[in-house]
């Protein structure tokens, strides 16, 4: 057969032809393009970081710098692999550089933020530090009035840099130093150091921090990714456009080349499988984006039976291992997965897997030499199998697998690579549901802080109304139990109102304690101390049929915080527990280290993973049935008709300061257990046993010392004076002003202090302690009020040296004499009087 010269030139051309139209159908560059969109997912994510992180460190919340410097150092790694990607004179290199040029303005911002943050930190901790040294060591009325003024500016200072708020601490600053004694007082000249050195930091740091966030990365990373967006649309129209060429080429060429034809023909099948494929995972992916939290496992399960039905797997299942280990799979009919099927399948991932391949597919026996891969098959039961294995963007191992029981499986050289695409978008699935999980679960837990803030106001609002009528209650009920002989019937009613004012006192300091914030200094204390202090104080208040038993397991173990809030929440525990028991049966405290791993699951809140102490109180009582056992933390929730439902609240949210949290563990007739666990601390040499707070010394009665008493209404005189004289001081009363003062003028000694009743309004009082301060200077003046709100310095200017609740309570008016009167040796407490 004679073949046209033409002939020879032909092939050729057609070879090249066809050659040149298949290599434009395959969009190489699709990968190129998918890593720089990942690249820049990753920038965004990190740049979130990057401003959390140092909102964090702002904060003080943040105890090392490291997040920032890894964060910086992802962003350059990233921006590298981003240059790397882009070729030569491509339209995105400018773009790339604006990019790096604004990490870089951001290394330069974070370190400077991370100089001055450290300075503001420390100087706030010795600010704090000094200026509660102060407040407690101090008695001059008027320096710890400046000093709590100059605290509360430089704390809105913290919270508000503008120019105001800077004035108003430089202003506080200058006052405190012209204070009388402020120059000679270290302590003052340290707290004054650190404010200045806060009143200068702090508008500096949050201007670095308004000039870190004003920094366009986020448009900068959109024009970037518009970009790249615009370049991949441009090369899978050109791909597309090639393979519809190719297909047009293929069929014009069929009759001269058949085997050519049914080549090229069956490469167009193969693209149109992998684009089958491809549509298959991106309407995975769309149905993925848009599913509900609680639908997401039953839609993976539906999306692995469709992949599996495109491959001809009788068995797809996807696993994730590491912290939020997640377990998805779907088996047809008469495929179940065996009972350890994900541990198999986890080591048969590991020994098939080599040469760095993260896609593995072993084909059946019978076509391949036999060897391990084939004789683990064979073990399990299959005859093909495929899987990808990889790590996920959060970190953690992954595997997407399809199993082939009954026949092999269909899947091509060609489109494994797709299984990467199906494996990241099971990956994206289940870490957007862990995110979900953790918005809402950080969602609830800030419902509640907010419930219980508002709980917390509302009752002490209420508890401080309350105190001043029960204030009146128990200094009328002293009063009247003072002139009634012992032996009167009356005595023990008297008693008993005043008993019941005291429980009443001490329901509103439990409303107040559970109100307010607890703020106190931490400090390292050994558990085995705290409990036995606590056991010790646990005894003298349960009932004789009570038995406390101690089993200390943790002797070692040290925790950070304050011992009294801690003690509180022992005795708390204990108390509720001798109550369940109706006051007879074992007590058992005992402590114990665990060890919590990143993923215990079965503890109500998130622990961070580390090492614990957990506090077991236990008692044999009634129990709770599932009901109660959900509201015991509830606050004012009680089983008990005299139980005030705030003892097991209090004490849940000192151990959440802590960072720690409160199991319970109860069933019905079958006793009760909680669970207090608290992060121990590395720094076991400094632990020292801690001061447990004893109480307060008796008070002193007085010895005759004659004490003025001013009240415009004659009633209220008269009880004043009644009080003072049951406290062993001699009242002299005056209703008018004139004649105070004319008895003072006449004798300037003859008082050893004043006490000022209740006047008709707060300025009145605060004039007439004027005109006697200017009268006797040296005269000690106890003014009796029924307001928490008066100035500091209108009373340190009126020469008011103790201030005392009104209605007037014996015991506060007993101790504001003691601090304002010298106490001769012989005195002795109201006991032994």
């Amino acid at each position: 057969m004679r073949i046209a010269p033409s002939a020879f030139f032909a092939v050729p051309l057609l070879l090249l032809l066809l050659t040149w139209l298949s290599f434009g159908a395959v969009n190489a560059d699709a990968e190129i393009y998918d890593q720089a969109l990942q690249n820049l997912d990753r920038v965004a994510v990190t740049e979130s970081a990057l401003q959390r992180d140092v909102l964090m460190a702002r904060a003080g919340s943040l105890r090392n710098y490291d997040p920032l410097v890894w964060e910086i150092a992802d962003l350059y790694g990233i921006v590298g692999q981003m240059h790397c990607i882009a070729s030569p004179g491509a339209h995105t290199a400018p773009a790339i550089e604006a990019l790096a040029a604004s990490v870089r303005r951001q290394e330069e911002l974070i370190e400077r933020f991370k100089t001055e943050n450290a300075l503001l930190q420390n100087s706030l901790a010795y600010f704090g530090l000094f200026g509660t040294a102060i407040t407690r060591s101090g008695d001059d009325s008027r320096l710890l009035a400046r000093v709590s003024a100059l605290a509360a500016a430089m704390l809105h200072l913290t919270l508000d840099t503008s120019p105001a708020s800077s004035a108003e601490v430089a202003d506080r600053l200058d006052r405190l130093m012209e204070e009388n004694g402020a120059r000679d007082d270290p302590g003052i000249q340290a707290l004054l150091a650190h404010g200045r050195m806060l009143h200068r930091l702090l508008p500096s740091v949050d201007e670095v921090l308004r000039t870190l966030v004003a920094i366009p990365v986020e448009r900068q990373q959109a024009e970037l990714r518009a970009m790249v967006l615009t370049h991949q649309s441009a090369s899978r129209d050109t791909a597309r456009r090639y393979r519809l060429l190719l297909y047009a080429v293929s069929v014009s060429l069929v009759v001269l080349l058949v085997h050519l034809g049914l080549r090229l023909r069956s490469r167009a099948l193969s693209l149109q499988r992998r684009a089958a494929l491809e549509h298959l995972i991106t309407g995975l992916s769309l149905g993925f984006i848009d599913a509900p939290p609680h639908e997401l496992g039953l839609r993976i399960e539906r999306a692995l039976a469709a992949l599996a039905e495109h491959l001809g797997a009788e068995r797809a299942y996807f696993l994730l291992f590491g912290r939020h280990g997640r377990t998805f799979h779907w088996s047809a009919d008469g495929a179940a997965l065996p009972d350890d099927w994900a541990e198999r399948t986890r080591m048969l991932a590991a020994r098939t897997t080599f040469e760095g391949k993260d896609v593995v597919q072993v084909p059946p026996a019978e076509r391949v030499q036999a060897g391990p891969k084939t004789d683990s098959l064979s073990t399990l039961g299959l005859r093909d199998w495929a899987c990808v294995s990889r790590m996920t963007g959060q970190g953690e191992v992954g595997l997407l697998g399809f199993d082939g029981v009954r026949s092999r499986l269909d899947l091509r050289s060609d489109e494994r690579g797709l299984l990467r695409m199906a494996f990241d978008v099971f990956a994206n699935a289940v870490g957007r549901q862990c995110l979900e999980q953790e918005r809402v679960k950080l969602a609830r837990r800030l419902q509640q802080a907010r419930r219980m803030e508002t709980v917390g106001t509302f009752a002490s609002g209420i508890a401080h109304n309350f105190n001043n009528i029960v204030g009146a209650i128990l200094g009328y009920a002293e009063m009247a139990e003072e002139r009634v002989h012992p032996r009167d019937r009356s005595r023990p009613h008297l008693s008993e109102i005043r008993r019941a004012g005291e429980r009443a006192r001490d329901l509103i300091d439990q409303i107040l304690t559970f109100g307010r914030r607890r703020d106190a200094a931490r400090r390292p204390i050994r558990v085995s101390a705290l409990v036995a202090e606590s056991a010790s104080l646990l005894r003298a208040s349960l009932p004789p049929g009570i038995e406390l038993t101690l089993r200390e397991g943790g002797a070692d173990a040290v925790v950070s915080g304050d011992a009294t809030q801690l003690q509180q929440v022992i005795l708390n525990l204990g108390n509720n527990a001798a109550q369940a028991m109706d006051g007879e049966g074992p007590l058992l405290i005992r402590t114990e280290i665990r060890q919590v791993r990143a993923s215990a699951s079965e503890l109500p809140e998130l622990l961070a993973a580390g090492r614990y102490v957990r506090i077991l109180v236990e008692d044999r009582g009634r129990g709770m049935d599932e009901a109660t056992r959900s509201r015991i933390f509830e606050p004012f929730f009680s089983t008990r008709p005299a139980g005030n439902g705030l003892g097991l609240a209090t004490a849940r949210e000192i151990v959440r300061e802590h960072s720690g949290t409160i199991t319970v563990a109860s069933q019905s007739g079958a006793g009760t257990c909680f669970a207090v666990w608290l992060p121990c601390t590395t720094n076991f040499e400094d632990a020292r046993s801690q001061a447990i707070p004893r109480a307060a010394p008796a008070l002193l009665l007085g010895q005759g010392q004659p004490v003025l008493v001013f009240d415009p209404d004659p009633t209220f005189r008269l009880r004043e004076e009644e009080v003072l004289a049951a406290l062993g001081y001699e009242p002299v009363g005056y209703s008018q002003m004139a004649h105070t003062l004319l008895a003072l003028k006449q004798a300037p000694d003859r008082f050893a202090a004043a006490l000022i009743g209740q006047p008709t309004s707060p300025a009145s009082g605060l004039c007439f302690a004027s005109s006697v301060h200017r009268e006797v200077p040296r005269l000690p003046l106890i003014l009796a009020t029924g307001s928490a709100a008066d100035d500091p310095a209108a009373l340190a200017r009126a020469g008011i040296h103790e201030l005392v609740q009104w209605p007037l309570i014996a015991s506060e008016v007993a101790m504001a004499l003691a601090r304002v009167l010298p106490q001769p040796e012989d005195a002795m407490p109201p006991e032994e009087h």
